[in-house]
């Protein structure tokens, strides 16, 4: 079935909320943003399932040295590279993450190993990349992340963390969030990204929601889960249950991040305390979008 005939269809995939100037061009981060949700409406198209999408879309921004995640990642102040990502499934709960993994090019595919659950839901540091290893994912040196990182201007800010979150013909939701680290972070420190709840979410009850920005702040509120919340047990609608939880972000913490999130019936919204969002999206298999900032935005003090 072409996706022109199929209105049941969602996806939206995120590069990073931040502030401060831009490591490329308005027009250069759309037309990356674009391939991506290109490539993610045509594996839809093709009888894609929600997770089987996020997952392969979150792997291609990985490989883009744009965004910070994969090639993208920023060094620790040893001058490693630690990365963490985490996908869930919205149908069963079924959710795999990896926190502080070093020489695995796509973090993201070896959280999808996990997603069985049979051997863990999260693993970190070396122990998990020995799983990849062990498993034939891709390992990479650490000249491969250090071309990426000398791509960006030193004066600009880096996106924090990339991410995808869709609804399949079968109205199956899925979420999954990747990212290469905080610039000046520690050896360990793990953000919201890799944290079931934090960075990512998924249900068919309610939406999935795949979070970005400062790790801590968005950890401290549990944000893809609080949104989550606040429609299954606040009867909050999408858009509304997105400004309270980015509401509450500010409130509490004083945040600086942004979501995307998708409902059971398709409906995309993207949120934001910080100055910019990179995302785009389309609903319903309808026309695609991209934007700089998200749809909700919510001042911080």
């Amino acid at each position: 079935m072409g996706l022109a005939l199929n209105r049941q269809v969602s996806l939206a995939v995120h590069g990073g909320a931040g502030s401060g100037p831009l490591p490329a061009s308005d027009a250069t981060l759309r037309r990356h943003l674009r391939t991506v949700l290109a490539a993610g409406r045509q594996q839809l198209a093709a009888g894609g399932s929600a997770l089987e999408t996020v997952l392969s879309c979150t792997a291609q921004l990985e490989d883009d040295a744009l965004f910070n995640a994969g090639c993208g990642a920023v060094p620790t102040t040893a001058g490693g590279f630690e990365l963490d990502a985490s996908a869930m499934n919205g149908s069963d709960l079924r959710a795999g993450a990896v926190a502080a993994v070093s020489g695995v090019r796509n973090p993201i595919l070896l959280a999808a190993k996990l997603l069985t659950g049979s051997e863990a839901v999260m693993l970190a540091g070396a122990g998990a990349s020995d799983y990849a290893r062990e498993r034939g994912l891709a390992m990479v040196p650490v000249e491969y992340f250090e071309t990426g990182w000398r791509r960006y201007p030193r004066d600009h800010d880096i996106p924090g963390t990339v991410g995808a979150v869709a609804r399949d013909s079968l109205g199956h939701l899925a979420a999954a969030t990747s990212t290469g680290g905080r610039r000046g972070q520690i050896p360990g420190r793990v953000g919201d990204s890799p944290l079931i709840g934090a960075g990512s979410w998924a249900d068919d009850r309610s939406c999935a929601v795949s979070c970005t920005g400062i790790g801590e702040q968005i950890l401290r509120v549990t944000l893809a889960a609080r949104l989550a919340l606040l429609m299954e047990i606040g009867g909050l609608a999408l858009a509304a249950a997105a400004e309270r939880a980015v509401t509450e972000l500010v409130a509490r913490v004083n945040g600086e991040g942004g979501l995307i999130a998708v409902d059971g019936d398709g409906r995309i919204i993207t949120a934001q305390s910080s100055e910019h969002l990179l995302c785009a999206w389309f609903e319903h298999g309808g026309p695609g979008h991209t934007a700089l900032q998200g749809r909700i935005r919510v001042a911080r003090r």
